[in-house]
């Protein structure tokens, strides 16, 4: 009797296991999904626009700075 008792206890607690197991395997699907479509490239783009205002380089907007006289610097 005793022996029947622990068995369907312990059954028990293995299913509870697995069902616990399918639902966080579930999450982590769900979190994997959502992390690739946080980290598209036009999503960081338009934070990176809108909250950081920042913008494209164009040549209209770039500056550029050259070293004279820096030891390894450009050849003169």
């Amino acid at each position: 009797m005793q022996v029947q008792y622990e068995s369907r206890r312990l059954y028990t607690e293995i299913e509870k296991a697995q069902s616990e197991f399918r639902k966080l395997e579930t999450e982590n699907e769900r979190l994997q999904v959502e992390k690739r479509a946080q980290a598209t490239p036009a999503r960081v783009e338009k934070l990176a626009r809108d909250q950081l205002q920042m913008r494209a380089a164009t040549p209209a907007i770039t500056q550029y700075v050259t070293l004279q006289g820096v030891a390894g610097g450009a050849a003169k």
